[in-house]
């Protein structure tokens, strides 16, 4: 009754707070990395920046054409590569010296992050769509954007939301490590316990952290199934 007392006044006094501010960064982090990488996503694209995509008469138009959208895609892509081998902390550290002790350091660090990593893998699903079924929709006279808009959208967008989701169960891992750094996260609480010698409370908001993790990866597979059902 006494341990369960103590993790009740735990919870009540930090411990609800520091989850919800854990959860809160990481889906405020993947809303904006999402959303980002989504803009991104077909300028990035070698079979969709081109001239006249999907359209073998495309192969004519002119040298400068062709290079002015292969410049873009390797602008694009070059950025993909250089947010995301940055790792989150060194973004974290670099925006805290200029925001401040808040969370919005985190959620920027963990949203230039993602972007990477979702841009690039969502322009790999669009590489790698139906080609014939593009092409046909290019010859009955669909725009670039309506293609994008009717023709990829809708047969990518399931693979998009795994690899978000996925990329979610990370991101609410490492919005708990940033804590660490003195954002009001379970990280926080964890290192705070720590510097007092409360191994007991140090082990409780571990715990804390783990159930979030593990609710969230719950989530994540449920949506992930039932995704790849339809």
């Amino acid at each position: 009754v006494a341990v369960c007392r103590w993790c009740a006044d735990i919870w009540v006094d930090r411990g609800r707070v520091a989850m919800a501010a854990t959860l809160g960064i990481s889906v405020v982090a993947m809303i904006l990395a999402g959303c980002a990488a989504l803009l991104c996503v077909f300028p990035a694209s070698r079979n969709w920046a081109t001239p006249e995509p999907f359209l073998p008469g495309g192969q004519l138009s002119s040298a400068r054409q062709r290079l002015s959208w292969r410049s873009l895609v390797g602008i694009v892509r070059g950025l993909f590569i250089l947010v995301r081998s940055i790792p989150e902390y060194i973004w974290a550290f670099l925006l805290l010296a200029m925001l401040g002790v808040s969370v919005w350091p985190a959620i920027l660090a963990l949203a230039i992050h993602n972007f990477g990593i979702l841009g690039k893998l969502g322009a790999e699903v669009v590489e790698n769509a139906d080609v014939a079924s593009l092409r046909a929709l290019r010859a009955q006279g669909l725009s670039r954007t309506q293609i994008a808009a009717f023709g990829i959208v809708p047969t990518s967008l399931p693979k998009w939301l795994l690899f978000f989701f996925y990329r979610w169960e990370t991101c609410i891992r490492e919005a708990t490590v940033l804590g660490m750094l003195g954002i009001s996260s379970l990280g926080f609480w964890i290192i705070e316990s720590r510097a007092r010698d409360k191994y007991d409370e140090m082990l409780l908001f571990v715990l804390m952290g783990a159930a979030l993790v593990l609710v969230v990866d719950l989530a994540s597979a449920l949506t992930r199934f039932y995704l790849r059902r339809a």
